[in-house]
């Protein structure tokens, strides 16, 4: 039977559990919770950051973000961060009772509906050694690998064939969730004859970079698919841990996903006004006083946007308060006022992940403010997108640049 413990990122105890040290040492190096010794030999599993799941055996933990928010917003989060024209309906209706199985079902209706109307086959150049001629002779090749030899021949040729990138990567992502266990044998079975319609596509080897593929009118019907399958590629991992057990894993950082969706939902917003919106703006702290740029103090502030080559806003994002009561921590406020003071601007904009109303807080015995924004990541999707544009909207206004 199943062991399902649920956990809150932000939680710091945990009943006791009865585990094998197997079980205990994969848990460790999942890098989603640690395990610490309890009385009379049992464990207690504590979160240690990131939030997920992972599986091993008969022992299931999921580790949640402080928000509550749930699978859907975590991928949609996940997805608009890499690309802004993901949509809220690629990632709807997929609460279910755990994390693992809500991915399953996910991928497996999601390539279901790309390979409706047949597997997509593409051109893709190849470089082959042949007996015959076919293509292009790469003559420099034929000369330096195979000097006075007339066969094989180095040759380059495009095949029009299914195993090209988009295959390969929704291929992939089905062998990898099929090696979870304990998954349901239907949606086993859902995942295995879609595997079996991939026939003749090569897997991408473990831990190599996802081969790049362009959206087009051709593979339209594929985006959606492809857009999670690269979500659990690149987070969870699925292999044969210590002893009998095997372990899958979902591990996401929730303070570098909401950064980077921020990001790239500020700079989307933003582009509509004057200007340009740079992620991770190099600054400095200090003033040039001629000694090298490698003494000086280096800062790099999480967005930026410039009018006229000069920064005009300031963003920075943070996922965490400090503590269940939701207050800040000090130091954002003084990394702001440090932004302010190096970059030459009156305000900067703290946005954070929690629920709550915009406020201002001016520094003392300064010109300089710092504007909270809370950003509630629990919102549906076009809820979230809206927050940003207020923000935007508000922080534009509030400018003392024209950037209208």
């Amino acid at each position: 039977m199943l062991k399902h413990l649920v956990l809150d990122e932000l939680q710091s105890d945990s009943a006791p559990v009865e585990l094998d040290d197997e079980t205990v040492s994969s848990l460790g190096l999942t890098g989603l919770v640690s395990v610490m010794p309890a009385h009379g030999g049992m464990w207690k599993i504590l979160p240690c950051g990131p939030v997920g799941a992972v599986q091993i055996g008969g022992l299931l933990v999921e580790v949640k973000p402080k928000a509550k928010v749930g699978l859907s917003r975590l991928l949609f989060l996940l997805g608009y961060a890499k690309d802004p024209g993901f949509r809220p309906e690629d990632v709807a209706g997929l609460e279910y009772t755990d994390l693992f199985s809500a991915l399953a079902e996910s991928l497996a209706r999601q390539v279901s509906g790309a390979l409706s109307r047949g597997v997509h086959s593409g051109y893709v150049t190849l470089d082959e050694a042949l007996r015959t001629v076919r293509g292009k002779i790469r003559v420099g090749d034929q000369m330096s690998r195979r000097p006075g030899m007339l066969i094989p021949l180095e040759v380059t040729y495009d095949d029009f064939t299914v195993d090209i990138p988009e295959n390969r990567i929704l291929r992939s992502a089905l062998r990898l969730m099929m090696q979870v266990p304990r998954l349901a044998n239907d949606v086993v079975a859902k995942l295995a004859h879609l595997d079996s319609k991939l026939d003749g596509v090569s897997l991408l080897r473990w831990g190599s970079p996802l081969p790049a593929w362009t959206p087009s009118r051709l593979n339209d019907r594929y985006v959606p698919a492809l857009r999670l399958a690269e979500i659990v590629l690149k987070n969870m991992s699925a292999e044969a841990g210590l002893g009998p057990h095997r372990v899958a894993s979902f591990v996401v950082n929730m303070s570098t996903v909401f950064e980077d969706f921020v990001t790239t939902a500020l700079a989307e917003s933003l582009s509509k006004y004057p200007g340009q919106t740079v992620a991770q703006y190099p600054a400095y702290f200090d003033a040039d006083d001629g000694f090298p740029n490698s003494q000086r103090v280096r800062m790099y502030v999480d967005v930026v946007h410039e009018v006229r080559g000069r920064a005009a806003l300031i963003f920075d994002a943070k996922y965490k308060a400090s503590s269940w009561s939701g207050a800040y921590p000090n130091a954002d406020y003084y990394q702001m006022l440090a932004y302010c003071t190096a970059l030459d601007l009156p305000r900067a904009w703290l946005v954070y992940a929690g629920s709550g109303s915009p406020r201002v807080r001016s520094v003392a015995n300064s010109s300089v403010s710092i504007a909270e924004f809370p950003i509630d990541v629990s919102q549906t999707p076009e809820a979230l997108l809206s927050s940003v544009d207020a923000l935007v909207e508000a922080a534009a206004d509030a400018s003392l640049l024209a950037l209208r």
